[in-house]
C-alpha cells in the first residue's frame, strides 16, 4: 500500500509540473522578437514593406531600449539622435522616435544590417554575435 501512495503523489507531482511547464512556454517570450511582439501595441501602418514589423509605445526610444535590453542583453548596440538599433544574433529591434512616444521595428538580421549600414556602420559588427570584421586583403590593420 505504501508503494501504491508514492505512486499517486509522484503522478500528482508530475501533473503539477506539466501544468507549469505548459503555461511557461505559452505564456512566456523566448525571444526579443517575443518580448516586443507581447510588450508593445502592433502598428501595421508603419511596417516598412514585409521586412520590418512596427510596434509602438507611448515611452521615449530610450525608455524602450532599456526594457528590451533588461530583458534580452544585444551582441551590439548602436544609439544617436536618429535612435536606438538593437542587434542580436538573427533580429534587429531598431527604436525611432515619433511624436508620440516610439515607433519599435522588428527585422531579420539579414535585410536590417543593409537598411541601417549607413547609420550604424560597423557599429553592428558581422556574423552571428560576433563584433570583429572578418578578412580579406589589408585585415588586421
Amino acid at each position: 500500500m505504501t508503494y501504491r501512495r508514492w505512486f499517486v503523489v509522484g503522478a500528482a507531482v508530475a501533473v503539477v509540473g506539466a501544468l507549469i511547464a505548459a503555461f511557461a512556454i505559452f505564456s512566456g517570450n523566448f525571444s526579443p522578437r517575443g518580448f516586443v511582439e507581447d510588450r508593445y501595441a502592433r502598428a501595421a501602418s508603419r511596417d516598412i514593406g514585409s521586412q520590418a514589423v512596427a510596434y509602438t509605445s507611448s515611452k521615449s526610444p530610450s525608455q524602450v531600449a532599456a526594457e528590451v535590453t533588461d530583458a534580452w542583453r544585444p551582441a551590439d548596440q548602436y544609439v544617436d539622435g536618429s535612435g536606438v538599433y538593437l542587434r542580436y544574433d538573427d533580429d534587429s529591434v531598431v527604436i525611432l522616435p515619433i511624436a508620440a512616444g516610439s515607433v519599435i521595428l522588428l527585422e531579420r538580421m539579414s535585410t536590417a544590417h543593409p537598411r541601417y549600414h549607413s547609420t550604424v556602420g560597423s557599429h553592428w559588427g558581422w556574423g552571428r554575435g560576433s563584433t570583429v570584421r572578418g578578412g580579406g586583403p589589408g585585415s588586421g590593420k
